[in-house]
């Protein structure tokens, strides 16, 4: 078995790239502060770690359904214009006090993304593809306490990288101006808008294609 902190760079890398979700837990970060951010994170977490569960079981073969994609990437399209078409909405509601902050409960911030991430058909592809792949290799020369380790690698390089998020929207939070903050917080709803758009694209290929 390769190093464990190959696996864990993986995860890193893996979780370095910026899409809706991680879109949206900068936009949490900038609005409502660090814990907030990283209870978002923590969300998205839990759905990785339900989907390699159904990976490794080899559930996700029937996630290759025509009908299942075409449900996803609909949910999908739908949670991300919907969310970013209200922060549009909300931007006259941001200030650089906790007041907004208070209104919104951790909670909210966690399931927010959990239900974010599990509707998000990208985390599904993700851990089909890369985790899948992974699997395929090291199921025949691993034990089951090895495959453990490699999996746990992964999150651990996940949360690493979920923590430098929630840290720097948080720290951006108190450098930038009430009029910065609105500027960014309009790029990101601008961007989950643009995913929500292209979901809604797949799910139309999907179907009709």
């Amino acid at each position: 078995m390769n190093s464990i902190f190959t696996y864990i760079f993986l995860g890193i890398s893996m979780a370095a790239t910026i899409g809706p979700v991680k879109t949206f837990l900068l936009n949490t970060g900038l609005k409502n502060g660090f814990f907030h951010a990283w209870f978002f994170s923590l969300g998205a977490i839990a759905t990785d770690i339900i989907y390699m569960f159904i990976v490794y079981f080899g559930i996700g073969q029937f996630i290759n359904s025509i009908w299942l994609k075409a449900i996803l990437w609909s949910f999908g399209c739908f949670v991300l214009l919907y969310t970013g078409i209200e922060s549009l909405l909300s931007l006259h509601k941001i200030e650089m006090d906790s007041k907004t902050a208070k209104r919104t409960r951790l909670r909210q911030s966690l399931m927010a993304g959990f239900f974010m991430s599990f509707l998000n058909p990208l985390t599904i592809l993700f851990w089909l593809g890369i985790y899948g792949s992974i699997l395929a290799k090291t199921a025949d020369i691993s034990t089951g306490y090895e495959i453990i380790l490699v999996s746990t690698a992964i999150l651990i390089g996940i949360i690493f990288i979920d923590f430098i998020y929630a840290f720097l929207s948080s720290v951006a939070r108190k450098l930038l101006s009430t009029k910065l903050l609105k500027t960014v917080s309009f790029i990101s709803a601008l961007l989950m808008i643009g995913f929500g758009i292209h979901f809604g694209k797949q799910a139309y290929q999907v179907l009709f294609q």
